[in-house]
Parts: C-alpha cells; sequence; structure tokens
C-alpha cells in the first residue's frame, strides 16, 4: 500500500486523480503532465497513480478510458492504484440508480474482471514525507463518515489499518461498502454510508464536525464547492473552514486532526479545466505501493 512503513529510498512521487468521467483527452493530458511518456503512455518510475474511481459516464469516451486505465494495470500494475466508484459499482452489483449512457460490454467486463481479482479495491491510503508531521491520507471515492468509521471500522486509529479494514469488507459485507444515502435518497441520510456514496456536504464533513479526525481523507465523488457557479453547496460553518483551489479544482476542509480533501474536478459531459491532480511525496520505494 502507499505510504508503507518499511524504510524506502529517495521520495517517491504519488499522484491522486480525481473522477475522469469518459474524458479521455484530459486524462492522457494530465498523465503526460505527471511524466507519462508522450507517445507510450509509459509512467515514469518515480510516479505512482491512485484513481478514486468514476472513470466512466458523463464524457464521450468511457471505453477508451478503461482500455487505458486496463493497460497501466496489466503493463504497470505496482504504479496504477484503481478504487472503485458508484459508476463503476453499475456494472458489478445490480444497478441502483438510472443512467442513460452505458459503457460496452467488454469495458464492463473488464471492470468485472478488476474487481474479481482484487485489481481494484475500495480503499487505500499513503503516507505525504513531504510535510514533518509525516500526514497519513485514507483515500477512497467518497470519503468515509464518523458514522461508517464507528460501526463498521471499529474506530481505527491510523489511515493503513482503515484502508486494510475497508478492504477486507469486499465480498464479506459489500452492503456496508456500498450503503447509500442523500445522493439516492434525498432527505434520508444514512449515518453509516458508505465510502462509495457518501455525499460530501450534507454526510462526509459534517459527520465529523463534533468528532476529531483519526487521519486525514482524499476523496473525489463530489464537491462541496459548485465548480460552476463558483459557490459552496455547503452551510457556512463548513465553507469557513475550507480552501478552494479553482486552479487544480480542489477543496481542503480543516478540522480537529487532519484534513479532508476533495478531488473530483466535477466533469460533465464536457471537461471542466483546468484541473489536475493532487501530488504527494513518500519514501515508500515504488515496489511497496
Amino acid at each position: 500500500m502507499p505510504g508503507s512503513d518499511r524504510p524506502g529510498g529517495p521520495a517517491h512521487r504519488v499522484a491522486v486523480i480525481g473522477d475522469v468521467a469518459g474524458h479521455i483527452d484530459e486524462l492522457r493530458t494530465e498523465l503526460r503532465r505527471l511524466g507519462a511518456d508522450s507517445a507510450t503512455g509509459r509512467l515514469p518510475d518515480d510516479l505512482t497513480v491512485i484513481q478514486v474511481g468514476d472513470l466512466v459516464h458523463r464524457g464521450p469516451a468511457s471505453d477508451a478510458v478503461v482500455a487505458l486505465v486496463d493497460g497501466y494495470l496489466t503493463h504497470q500494475p505496482t504504479q496504477w492504484v484503481q478504487l472503485v466508484g458508484n459508476h463503476e459499482a453499475h456494472y458489478l452489483r445490480d444497478p441502483v440508480f438510472h443512467w442513460p449512457e452505458r459503457i460496452s460490454a467488454r469495458s464492463g467486463d473488464t471492470l468485472r474482471r478488476w474487481w474479481a481479482e482484487g485489481q481494484m479495491r475500495v480503499a487505500t491510503w499513503v503516507r505525504d514525507d513531504s510535510r514533518n508531521n509525516g500526514e497519513s491520507f485514507l483515500i477512497t471515492h467518497a470519503g468515509v463518515t464518523a458514522g461508517f468509521w464507528r460501526t463498521a471500522l471499529t474506530v481505527t486509529s491510523s489511515a493503513e489499518q482503515a484502508a486494510t479494514r475497508i478492504n477486507s469488507l469486499i465480498g464479506a459485507n459489500d452492503g456496508a461498502l456500498f450503503r447509500a444515502g442523500t445522493l439516492l435518497h434525498g432527505r434520508r441520510r444514512a449515518r453509516s454510508v458508505g465510502p462509495v456514496w457518501a455525499e460530501t456536504a450534507t454526510e462526509l464533513l459534517p459527520s465529523w464536525l463534533a468528532t476529531t479526525l483519526p487521519f486525514s481523507q482524499i476523496h473525489g465523488h463530489d464537491s462541496i464547492f459548485d465548480w460552476q457557479r463558483r459557490r459552496f453547496r455547503a452551510t457556512e460553518d463548513l465553507a469557513l473552514l475550507t480552501v478552494v483551489d479553482e486552479e487544480a479544482k480542489h477543496e481542503t476542509t480543516a478540522l480537529p486532526g487532519g484534513r479532508i480533501i476533495g478531488v473530483d474536478p466535477g466533469h460533465g459531459s464536457q471537461p471542466r479545466l483546468p484541473w489536475r491532480a493532487w501530488e504527494i511525496r513518500t519514501r515508500a520505494s515504488p515496489a511497496d505501493l
């Protein structure tokens, strides 16, 4: 896992890429910015990519995105960590929402293969060694609420423990992992909504206001800031705690115990530009990631 506590060599780059939403050209452009070979797409040896899920739907080239990522998982498997989003879950379980687009049968088979073979997981973690305190982040598609942390993770105290525990629930308690809340059920909030479905403004961030974060988090899925209208979707108390980077399409909410960072650029049928990955440097060796 990214951020292994085992001794490592020189600082290694980790780039956390938010929701891609079927925009292949924008994904390739960002990978080239991060150092991928412009001709072959090969990632540089000092880089590992963590993609937070929602590779598909909305944009024009979901099948091409799946094929590109499948190439990385096949040829550079230690340098690409793929997480599951609610739009990938549409092809792993009985669909729980209607979506007008469908990816190809081949792409659907690819997603199911990743899931069955463990190439796509729910959580990972990384330690940022560029900061003096060695801040550790749990990374999931939608973030872990305080309710899910208490009920499903038995109050784990580190990002590493949380990621391990979350991934252990795959196949053992999928109901908890894929439990939806306000995004499917409107005003009815699920106290322990899962890390694939938590809504940032109404479930994820508010759940931690009265509880100290045991570790920092990075997530995609949705944002508390409306990038198009340039205004917060959240309550004023959360907005005051949040710093927005409109150039990168990142939002950072500072809470007691750590930070929760959103990296969803909010792509629709057209890409939301500009945007970029969240970059971290860690002392873990590439083989440990």
